[in-house]
């Protein structure tokens, strides 16, 4: 059976109806360093996560989504994800970041069609047994081109974007391996 291909149509105009929930949870879209947390429950009527209003951020959580999946993790969709954290523990050579730019790339136009890429850069630091990746990328029908960078170790995964409107680099430790 073949997976459904569905068309990406930019959903701006009704900013009253969320189209999907931002990762990571808990962290406020805002640029606020306070954010609700599960214990708070919701306050004012509002939700525990934060909810995204367009399809660009959205198709920006799916990215990260994407990025910080482990293939074989998600039930019922074994193919989902990258190979970012097989190639932690790989020896650290050209030929394995040339193999994951490749798996990368695929996965990306495989699951989410509607993100463009302009770049994948890989960087290994043999000394300090980590690997780094920054990823220039732009979301269809958009105007603006966004880069995400991963800092993968033997320790954790660390995941940062460039917020275009504030203008900031927002580091976010995802998780730990």
């Amino acid at each position: 059976m073949a997976r459904p291909i569905y068309r990406y149509e930019p959903n701006n105009s009704n900013p009253d109806r969320a189209v999907g929930i931002v990762l990571p949870f808990n962290k406020p879209l805002d640029g606020r360093k306070e954010s609700q947390n599960y214990a708070s429950g919701s306050i004012n009527g509002t939700s525990v996560f934060v909810q995204s209003y367009t399809t660009e951020i959205q198709s920006i959580s799916n990215l990260k989504n994407l990025l910080l999946t482990r293939k074989g993790e998600r039930y019922m969709q074994p193919n989902f994800g990258t190979d970012i954290y097989n190639v932690i523990f790989e020896q650290n050579t050209d030929v394995i970041r040339d193999e994951l730019e490749e798996s990368l790339t695929a996965d990306i136009e495989f699951w989410l069609p509607y993100i463009q890429l302009s770049e994948i850069d890989i960087a290994g630091d043999i000394d300090n047994y980590a690997i780094s990746i920054r990823i220039r990328y732009r979301v269809q029908n958009s105007n603006t081109e966004r880069v995400i960078i991963v800092l993968a170790n033997e320790n954790e995964i660390i995941l940062s974007d460039l917020d275009q409107a504030v203008g900031r680099l927002d580091l976010n430790v995802v998780g730990f391996i």
